[in-house]
């Protein structure tokens, strides 16, 4: 397999319409004022780059936003401080996003990052096939997030039936499900960049490849409320350009993406033990 920047081809390829609408008109800040905003973000992985990298590389402040980023663990809970106004957005997936709104809140997504997944159902060495999964357990963040939904698709996929044949167990962000896996507290987790290549390079399974199953997902994009974005359109226009910005520096700026995600994603690795090379 050949592996790519983590977010090279699928992650923040925000739809084209919108965007052109929104960042038509957006003018460069003007104030050299800052202002303050807190944003939420629901997990340790590489979809998350363009807010670490627009935050690390001041490009937030280029678009007059003093950012404060909070790590909520799962996206059932970053969603659920975005409802309570603890923060005003929020980096999540769909799921938690479309799970709330059903119940009544007034959350939207204003930008679609990720539309497909890079999910790995990953196992112990000594699991190489489905069936041997039996009896065992799946890590995930929480119930409801976007690797709850995953671990459930992908076992049903490979012929298990998820709470029957294998449990689904809430363990936390991906450095957290990727040190469960390996130290046999569970059977198998649901990983993704840089994780799943920490796992593949300690001899972890693949039982499932999750982005070759078809499945059309609405993973990490920017979540707010109705409320906010009528309220406060120009910080939407200006963080949702931010982000732009930041695929951007991305794609041409390999070296200072490698040390941003390995800064973030805490494991001490240089970038290529992360497994993340250029295209």
């Amino acid at each position: 397999m050949k592996r790519k920047l983590i977010l090279a081809d699928s992650l923040f390829y925000f739809l084209a319409a919108a965007l052109l609408s929104i960042l038509s008109s957006v003018s460069s800040p003007v104030s050299a004022q800052l202002i303050k905003l807190n944003v939420g973000y629901s997990a340790i992985s590489g979809e998350q780059l363009p807010a670490w990298i627009a935050k690390d590389t001041r490009i937030f402040e280029k678009n007059g936003l003093d950012v404060q980023l909070i790590y909520f663990t799962g996206g059932t809970t970053a969603v659920l401080a975005l409802v309570s106004g603890e923060v005003p957005i929020s980096q999540v997936a769909g799921p938690a996003v479309v799970n709330s709104a059903l119940a009544g809140s007034d959350v939207v997504m204003v930008a679609a990052g990720a539309t497909s997944l890079d999910y790995w159902l990953m196992s112990l060495p000594e699991i190489k096939k489905p069936d041997q999964l039996k009896g065992g357990s799946v890590a995930i963040s929480r119930f409801g997030t976007a690797s709850d939904f995953v671990a459930r698709y992908a076992l049903s996929r490979i012929g298990l039936v998820p709470g029957k044949d294998v449990a689904i167990v809430q363990v936390g962000g991906v450095p957290d499900r990727l040190g469960a896996v390996l130290a046999g507290k569970v059977q198998g987790a649901i990983l993704n960049p840089p994780a799943s290549f920490i796992g593949q390079k300690k001899g972890l399974n693949i039982l499932a490849d999750v982005s070759k199953l078809g499945l059309a997902f609405q993973y990490t994009g920017i979540a707010t409320s109705r409320r906010f974005t009528r309220e406060h359109p120009d910080i939407v226009r200006r963080y949702v350009r931010s982000q732009v910005e930041a695929v951007n520096r991305i794609h041409t700026d390999r070296e200072t993406s490698l040390k941003v995600l390995t800064k973030y994603f805490g494991t001490g690795h240089p970038g290529e033990e992360l497994g993340v090379t250029g295209r």
